[in-house]
């Protein structure tokens, strides 16, 4: 294979060289990832740490999350709390606080803002804020949504692809959409 950085070769060349190059590098990284864990990731979780994709934001020690999650404002999360892909953690609203020993599945979504009277009233209203906080030892189901100003107590499961519109108490199970205490 010709050099990449070679001046005798036109542009395009030079970028497929190094287009084979990095595919390369990826495929050595994914075969890693694939022996190590028994999965296959984007190409970002290729790169990066999930340890340090967490810390980089200031959360607690153990702390995992995936390169994929957005982080939006003032988010705080605690110790041993693992994030999965996809998910959005909007802290623009006053914060959003997570706690220690938490799981927040694939695809959450966690709100401390929102746009309805803004949207309705054409611009004449503004946007809404509220603080929402996540309790220790929560444990959140795929795709659930949280809305902003929720406040989730400890030890608490929220089944998958609910909608909490409300606050749960400690030690309970919520479901459905909109959530509703078991």
């Amino acid at each position: 294979m010709p050099e990449p950085l070679d001046p005798k070769l036109p542009a395009i060349e030079q970028a497929d060289a190094w287009l084979k190059i990095v595919r390369e590098f990826l495929g050595v990284l994914s075969a890693r990832k694939k022996k190590q864990f028994n999965r296959r990731v984007s190409v970002g979780d290729l790169l990066t740490d999930r340890d340090a994709n967490a810390a980089e934001y200031g959360f607690g020690e153990g702390t995992t999350m995936y390169d994929n999650v957005l982080v939006l404002g003032d988010v705080r999360v605690g110790r041993n709390t693992w994030i999965g892909p996809g998910c959005i953690l909007d802290g623009t609203g006053r914060g959003l606080e997570i706690g220690n020993w938490c799981s927040i599945s694939a695809g959450v979504q966690i709100y401390t803002h929102h746009t309805v009277k803004r949207s309705l009233s054409l611009g004449v209203e503004p946007i809404e804020y509220a603080p929402t906080k996540i309790g220790d030892g929560v444990y959140i189901g795929p795709n659930a949504v949280i809305q902003m100003g929720v406040t989730i107590g400890d030890k608490v499961i929220i089944g998958a692809n609910s909608l909490v519109n409300r606050d749960i108490p400690a030690n309970s199970k919520a479901y459905g959409s909109p959530a509703q205490v078991q």
